[in-house]
């Protein structure tokens, strides 16, 4: 009876997952009146030490049947990595951060800063001379100019045409006249 549960199992698990998540049969387990548990190992990507578990009732005459199946972790699968203290994993780290800085890693032993030199063997550093310059001068103007990319933001505040308002305002006195003069005293 075993086996057939087993082949059961199987085909139910190929019923809700990939075949190549059900790894190798690891046993049966009796949960009492007529119910097993047909428990496989799972391949399944991010859940290692879980177990597909199939549990099946057959009862005395009957055909067998599947109760459900799942996903279940087996003993440990919840259980966090050992604990390493932070001086220890600062150490690490302090480690790690100093291989790079000595450049340790570099497979022809050569850092980034050697990198920057010309053919003779001496740094050129007439170009970043020159950028500093430009950099200051922009800069200067940028931040104490108060104009941002070349927009003068003053000249966006002013009114295109100013003859325009003194005529709107011509004609706002010249209703205020026209509204005393109908007023009956």
């Amino acid at each position: 009876m075993p086996e057939s549960h087993e082949t059961l199992a199987r085909e139910t698990l190929a019923e809700i997952t990939d075949v190549k998540t059900v790894g190798n049969y690891l046993g049966s387990r009796d949960e009492g009146d007529g119910v097993s548990s047909e428990i496989f190992e799972s391949r399944l990507p991010g859940y290692p030490g879980w177990q597909w578990v199939v549990s099946i009732v057959q009862l005395d005459g009957a055909e067998a049947t599947v109760l459900e199946s799942e996903l279940m972790p087996a003993e440990g699968a919840l259980l966090a990595p050992d604990w390493v203290p932070w001086s220890e994993r600062l150490a690490e780290y302090k480690a790690a951060q100093e291989s790079e800085a000595t450049g340790e890693d570099d497979a022809e032993g050569e850092s980034d800063e050697d990198s920057d030199d010309d053919e003779s063997g001496e740094f050129d550093d007439s170009e970043d001379d020159d950028d500093d310059d430009e950099d200051d001068v922009l800069g200067n103007d940028v931040l104490h100019g108060g104009d941002l990319d070349g927009i003068d933001i003053d000249t966006l505040d002013e009114p295109a045409d100013d003859d325009d308002d003194d005529d709107d305002s011509d004609d706002d006195s010249d209703d205020d006249d026209d509204a005393e003069d109908e007023r009956t005293y």
